[in-house]
This record gives structure tokens, C-alpha cells and sequence, in this order.
């Protein structure tokens, strides 16, 4: 009489494991079981050990840190041969300081370096809005007053 090995179950979820009667025995049905098996041998090995070797510490975790520290670094580029300018106060088209504008021809001037300065100056910059909506009120203002070619103001008729 003899006694041959047919099947035998899972380690892990007790399903029939087929055994062909050649080599070791398998042990698991499948490899994603024996590897399972394996971290559970493997955890249960590490929670006995010292924390020093690699085990599990018992106490409870009291806090835990995050440090991020920024570093900032400025870094000035050579600039290619132009020297820095110091931003100069508006001029009329004569070369004298800019003062309010006395008649329409300064107010021309004063608009065309307005215009410049709004391109180009940052502070200016933020207030293109307001300065638009009070030229165009302007602007209406002016129109309005200008008389017909007969003599009669546009509202009039």
C-alpha cells in the first residue's frame, strides 16, 4: 500500500491547493497569498525584536515635525554697459519743471508725457483706469461746451 499527496490547503485563505506529486508541496495557491504570509512572519518577527534592531516600538508617537526652511538669494545681473537712471521729474517740451498747466498747450504737453509715463512707470501704472475714465469725462465736458458753427451749444437746438 502507499500513500501519495493529492492536495492540501492554502496557508493563508484554506482554499485546495492541486499537488502533482513531483517537488516540494506547495504551500499557498497563489504567490499574492505567500507573500502576504510572508509580511504578516515577518511583522510578528519585527514586533519582538528591539527597536534598536529594527523592531517595533510600544510607545505611542508623541509628536512629529516638519521643518522646511526657504532660502531666498538675490542675485543682481550685470546690466549690458547702461547705467541706472534715476527717474527724472516731467518736463514741458521747453525744459522747464512741470508745474500744472497754465493754458491748452501745456495740457497737451502734460497729456503726452502722461501718456508716455503710463506705459512705462510702474506707478503710474495701477491708475490707467481713472485716468482714462476721467479724460473721457473730460473729453465730454469739452465737447459739450464747444459752440455749433451757428453760434448754439451742441444741447441746444
Amino acid at each position: 500500500m502507499r500513500e501519495q499527496l493529492v492536495e492540501r490547503s492554502c496557508a493563508w485563505c484554506g482554499e485546495p491547493v492541486a499537488y502533482s506529486g513531483r517537488g516540494r508541496p506547495p504551500r499557498f495557491c497563489s504567490p499574492v497569498h505567500r507573500r502576504r504570509a510572508w509580511e504578516v512572519r515577518s511583522a510578528e518577527e519585527r514586533a519582538g525584536r528591539p527597536v534598536s534592531e529594527g523592531g517595533r516600538s510600544i510607545d505611542p508617537v508623541r509628536e512629529i515635525v516638519q521643518r522646511t526652511e526657504t532660502v531666498v538669494r538675490t542675485r543682481v545681473l550685470p546690466d549690458s554697459g547702461r547705467m541706472l537712471q534715476a527717474p527724472r521729474p516731467a518736463q514741458r517740451l521747453s525744459g522747464q519743471p512741470y508745474t500744472l498747466p497754465e493754458d491748452a498747450i501745456e495740457w497737451i504737453e502734460a497729456l503726452a508725457a502722461l501718456r508716455r509715463e503710463a506705459v512705462t512707470n510702474p506707478r503710474v501704472a495701477p491708475f490707467r483706469e481713472h485716468i482714462a475714465n476721467a479724460c473721457e469725462r473730460t473729453l465730454e465736458a469739452l465737447r459739450s461746451d464747444v459752440p455749433g458753427p451757428d453760434g448754439a451749444s451742441p444741447g441746444e437746438s
